[in-house]
């Protein structure tokens, strides 16, 4: 697996931030995609005071991407498999409370 860290613009003017491989994986891309959306979903899910599913939503999306970004840094294919394995069952954990969720309605 190849390492590098280029600099690119910053939200900061005049600093500039590392780019990170995982950044270019479209796999992380879709989790970033789908980890927003379930922290709206969150906060819709705060003003019905259904905080734990809340909560589990937002802890579920963010191990979705961070399970990416942490396993890229690998320098092993095996490691970086198990990290993505880690990222999948995120995604399973939050398809379940998604599924709860709508028989709730």
């Amino acid at each position: 697996m190849e390492r590098r860290i280029e600099e690119t613009q910053s939200t900061v003017p005049g600093r500039q931030r590392p780019h990170f491989r995982f950044e270019d994986l479209e796999i992380w891309q879709l989790a970033r995609v789908l980890a927003v959306k379930f922290h709206k979903l969150a906060d819709e899910l705060d003003k019905r005071r259904l905080y734990r599913y809340a909560e589990q939503l937002r802890a579920a999306g963010l191990s979705l991407t961070n399970n990416i970004a942490e396993g890229s840094g690998s320098t092993h294919a095996q490691e970086f498999k198990q990290y993505l394995n880690i990222s999948r069952r995120s995604l399973f954990e939050d398809t379940r409370c998604l599924w709860f969720l709508n028989r709730l309605d």
